[in-house]
């Protein structure tokens, strides 16, 4: 039997633009089964579109359309991931579903057992978990279809209790001679082994061949990496899907393939590639055909450039240097050598007019409400900022550019960042990534010429909001902070536990105050592509109003 696995990008809403890509691919296509990814007519995650009416008849109507196709290729089975609804009032009870179309009829709806639910994953908001699960005879074979999420999570209160509580075991009781799997899961740093790993065990223990398909393509923050795998009888792994791509391949399970060499992705190339789907897929898919971004001559904006390049193509980048009075040349000199290189539009606009004026202006105002408050402190340093954010916007205005916020994970984390300032954008690039992780994805674009100028990199890392000002000035050195951070985010560590580690309690203790205090910033930060197991964002739901994070 020819299984063919179809790793596509689906947009989230458009059926129809989804349903178009599934005709394309069987046009093309010499198969005895297609299979799409987890929810793939609808994209994953629709959120509360599902929740309204009209989308749930395009669904409807989708389904139908695909009967048709079926019994227009009546020798091809399509394996289709899509929301299923019912009810007294069609709607009323929904379900993550896949659907197995041949000959022009639904031979089986298997709606998923166990839901996802936990950090970016609200499933049990939407959908209701399916109650058994069955095998479907199919050119003698038997199919066994289910979801990523039931090769390794435990029934949970979620998901019935009952003899199929473990549904790729009942799957296997039930006789099934092939297993496919399918599913939209988001990439992380260190999850593809783990996904290879839950799906190559449970090949080997049930002895038949697994077909894993998972989605490609970025969707708002999520980053979903494709990767999609086949197994044959004995677990050993015989084709791997490339990551952060379409692909479209066909492989017979049953037979004897030469077995396909497998080994993960290097963390920092993964990391980069990622970044660089999740900026080209946010502008493809909310419109915009153009970037720009404040290149301040330091690493995170000249890291940001070289993505957004990658992603977009260099004629549709442009960089703008907004030097303060407190900017050295080298910043201005080094973002242009950095536009050079990268071959992309730049700019030079100076704000010290504007920032003179400001201070003219409430100067006279501060004075008059205290002896003190004419005194410059954090005030005047996040003026600078915010007159570059308005700029900047102006520019997104006026040419329809989609802004690239820079601010890396460790600022953020701590509020090292200012509310309508550097924070402006509509897609913040880094802030999932880590202050050190930066350096190593910088060192990975120079890893065959020198893209990004050596002074960049190995200047200390400044805001240049006040004279001789370094980053580490005000916070502990970034190799601290980030282990830190790793710690007390994602993996939920207490200050006790930090400490037992080694870390200096006083800068501990600094850190997680930090954190709390700075939820009301990242409240209002642009979408953040996701690329660690907790990123802040959709996954992280912490009060803003909450006495123990002050």
């Amino acid at each position: 039997m020819k299984i063919t696995i179809a790793q596509l990008n689906p947009v989230v809403g458009d059926v129809n633009g989804n349903l178009r890509r599934i005709r394309e691919v069987l046009s093309t296509t010499h198969t005895d089964l297609l299979v799409c990814s987890e929810l793939y007519l609808t994209g994953y995650p629709p959120l509360d579109l599902l929740e309204r009416r009209a989308f749930q008849e395009e669904i409807n109507q989708a389904v139908q359309a695909l009967c048709k196709l079926s019994a227009e290729t009546p020798d091809v089975g399509i394996i289709c991931g899509l929301p299923t609804f019912s009810g007294a009032e069609q709607g009323n009870t929904r379900h993550n579903s896949a659907l197995f179309f041949y000959g022009g009829k639904v031979l089986l709806q298997q709606d998923k057992f166990i839901l996802a639910t936990g950090d970016v994953f609200d499933e049990a908001r939407y959908f209701e978990p399916g109650s058994q699960v069955q095998v479907v005879d199919f050119k003698e074979e038997k199919l066994g279809i289910a979801f990523y999420d039931e090769t390794w999570s435990s029934p949970s209160a979620m998901a019935p209790s009952g003899p199929d509580s473990d549904p790729i075991a009942a799957l296997a009781t039930q006789g099934a001679t092939v297993c496919i799997i399918i599913s939209a899961s988001p990439y992380h740093v260190g999850k593809e082994s783990a996904r290879y790993r839950y799906v190559q065990e449970r090949a080997e223990k049930y002895g038949i061949p697994f077909v894993y398909l998972n989605q490609v393509g970025a969707n708002d923050e999520l980053i979903f990496d494709g990767r999609s795998m086949v197994f044959d009888r004995q677990g050993k792994p015989i084709l791997i899907a490339p990551a952060f791509h379409e692909y479209i391949g066909t492989i017979d399970p049953f037979v004897s393939n030469p077995k396909a060499p497998y080994s993960p992705l290097d963390k920092v190339e993964s990391v980069y590639q990622a970044l660089v789907l999740g900026i080209r897929d946010y502008m493809r898919k909310t419109g915009f055909s153009r970037a720009l971004l404040g290149l301040s001559g330091g690493i995170d904006s000249a890291l940001v450039a070289c993505l957004a390049v990658e992603a977009v193509g260099k004629e549709h980048v442009l960089g703008i240097s907004l030097p303060s009075p407190y900017s050295s040349e080298g910043s201005v000199e080094d973002s242009r050598l950095l536009a050079e290189n990268l071959g992309m539009d730049f700019m030079v606009l100076p704000i010290a007019e504007i920032f003179h004026t400001y201070l003219g202006i409430l100067g006279k105002e501060f004075a008059r409400m205290g002896p003190t408050r004419g005194e410059e402190d954090l005030t005047e340093e996040n003026l600078q900022a915010r007159i570059r954010g308005d700029i900047l916007m102006a520019f997104s205005n006026k040419f329809g550019g989609l802004l690239l916020s820079t601010g890396n994970k460790s600022e953020m984390a701590v509020g090292y960042c200012t509310l309508y300032g550097d924070m402006c954008g509509g897609l913040s690039v880094l802030a999932d990534v880590p202050k050190t992780l930066v350096y190593e994805l910088a060192h990975y674009i120079n890893r065959e010429k020198q893209t990004i100028p050596t002074a960049i990199i190995e200047k200390a890392p400044s805001a240049e909001l006040r004279p001789d000002q370094r980053d580490e000035d005000t916070l502990p050195p970034y190799p601290v902070l980030d282990r830190i951070l790793q710690g007390y985010i994602e993996q939920n560590l207490s200050e006790e536990d930090l400490i037992a580690q080694g870390f200096p309690q006083e800068i501990v203790r600094w850190v997680t105050s930090a954190v709390g205090r700075s939820e009301y910033k990242r409240r209002q930060a642009a979408p953040i592509l996701r690329i660690t197991p907790k990123a802040f964002g959709m996954g992280r739901r912490i009060p803003v109003a909450a006495k123990n994070i002050f």
